[in-house]
C-alpha cells in the first residue's frame, strides 16, 4: 500500500460559500455565557424585575417572602446575577441587600432593557 506524504496535500478549505468572522475570544464567550445563563431562570428574571422597579436595595428577606422560597434557594439566585455582573450587595446585620449593579457592562445593560418594569407593588 502506497503511503500518502501529508506535506504533499492541498490544505483543507474551510466553509464553503460564505466568509464567517472569527469566533469571540474565549474570555468574552465566557462572560456572554454567564450572563445568558443567569437570564435563563424564571425567578432571576422576576428578581431583575424587582431590583429594576425598586427606589432602595431590596433584602433577602423580601425575596423570601416574594417567592415562598427558602433563603439558601432565594440567596443561590442572587448569587448567580452577582456572578453576572447584574447586581450588587451590601450586609447591614444579618441580612443582605441588593441593587442593580451601577457599572453594567454593554451586554448587561442591554440585557436589563429587556426586563419590564411596573412600579406599582403588588402588581
Amino acid at each position: 500500500m502506497a503511503r500518502v506524504h501529508l506535506d504533499l496535500l492541498s490544505p483543507r478549505i474551510k466553509g464553503c460559500y460564505v466568509a464567517v468572522v472569527p469566533p469571540l475570544p474565549d474570555q468574552q464567550a465566557d462572560q456572554l455565557a454567564v450572563l445568558f445563563r443567569a437570564l435563563a431562570d424564571p425567578t432571576r428574571l422576576q428578581m431583575l424585575h424587582m431590583l429594576k422597579a425598586a427606589t432602595e436595595p431590596i433584602c433577602v428577606c423580601d425575596f423570601v417572602a416574594a417567592f415562598d422560597l427558602g433563603q439558601p434557594t432565594v440567596s443561590h439566585h442572587l448569587i448567580k446575577l452577582k456572578q453576572a455582573g447584574l447586581v450588587t450587595s451590601f450586609r447591614r446585620g444579618v441580612w443582605s441587600f441588593y441593587s442593580l449593579e451601577r457599572d453594567l457592562t454593554q451586554a448587561g445593560r442591554a440585557a436589563l432593557d429587556l426586563v419590564p418594569i411596573d412600579h406599582r407593588p403588588g402588581r
